[in-house]
């Protein structure tokens, strides 16, 4: 099977494409052939080895994920596809199912194949009115977004302010806050703003040049692109909080994901309550480009990544 290799730390150009050997079900395994994977900016962080890090947190990173390259070579962690072969033990799935899953820290979805543990807690039958392509585009950021959102325990009513709404979290985290009956206002950069309109919120601020309006208090802030990002309207969203009210960052803590979370993104999916963003969309063959294009920092919701036969 092809596969892209992430040969060693370093820029985009280290992935490379090759032929590998194909995965081999056992007795309680499955194989599913990828259709559709997504490039994170979590991939471009392993990838290169978190270079903005300080030394300690590069050696800590080293020491889990491997010293010169990553220990599992084939970077991904979030695939679309359908079951190809399965083992004896198999009960959850069928040969034929179509399924979606985030791997996590097991990555290798960055190829054509790859074998699961039936148990694995992230796989779950697809939505069954999305394309691969778009199924792949919902779980990283959707699942991200779903956790911190529970975390914060928007009430209906409430003010929600999303900072960084254009991106993979950032435009799950609009829906999914109106989704649960708050009053959103998101922020992102000028040539995003209609896209964030779309997809629900009711008040859309440019953090380039747009303040918080004088008055406004917020229940609920949502940091969706962590502190390696801010600007005076985010600082200023610390100070905008109802008493009581709740600031909740992604950099947070590690998020704890369950299959229900999964289940319960492809039941939005299915009922319209959410729907993917696509920024771009590459074959295998241009993993480098769509990291290079990702680390940018300034794609729209998702790139995701075609796998051909």
């Amino acid at each position: 099977m092809k596969a892209a290799l992430c040969t060693r730390y370093g820029p985009p150009e280290v992935l490379q494409v090759r032929e590998t050997d194909d995965p081999v079900a056992g007795r309680n395994d499955l194989v599913i052939r990828i259709r559709a994977t997504a490039v994170t900016i979590s991939d471009t962080y392993i990838r290169s080895m978190i270079p903005t890090a300080r030394p300690v947190a590069r050696m800590v990173a080293r020491l889990v994920m491997g010293f010169t390259k990553p220990r599992r070579p084939i970077l991904g962690a979030v695939l679309a596809g359908e079951v190809e072969s399965i083992g004896s033990d198999v009960a959850r799935f069928r040969v034929g199912d179509r399924v979606w899953a985030f791997t996590v820290m097991r990555m290798s979805c960055y190829a054509q194949r790859i074998r699961l543990p039936q148990s694995a807690k992230l796989l779950t039958p697809a939505p069954s009115n999305l394309t691969h392509a778009e199924a792949a585009a919902i779980p990283y950021g959707g699942l991200l977004a779903l956790h911190f959102l529970k975390t914060a325990n928007i009430r209906r009513g409430e003010q929600v302010l999303v900072y960084g709404a254009s991106g993979a979290i950032g435009t799950s985290a609009v829906q999914l806050a109106k989704h649960f009956g708050g009053t959103v206002t998101a922020v992102c950069g000028t040539a995003n703003v209609g896209l964030v309109r779309s997809l629900g919120a009711d008040t859309v601020l440019d953090y380039t040049k747009d303040p918080i309006p004088a008055g406004t208090h917020y229940d609920v802030v949502f940091d969706a692109v962590g502190r390696r990002k801010t600007s005076p309207l985010k600082e200023a969203s610390r100070s905008a909080l109802t008493p009581g009210g709740r600031y909740v960052s992604v950099d947070d803590h590690l998020p704890r994901l369950a299959r229900t979370h999964l289940d319960y993104l492809r039941l939005l999916a299915e009922t319209g309550s959410l729907r993917p963003v696509i920024d771009r969309q590459y074959p295998l063959e241009q993993i480098a480009e769509a990291h290079r294009y990702v680390e940018q920092g300034h794609k729209k919701g998702n790139v995701v990544i075609s796998i051909g036969d």
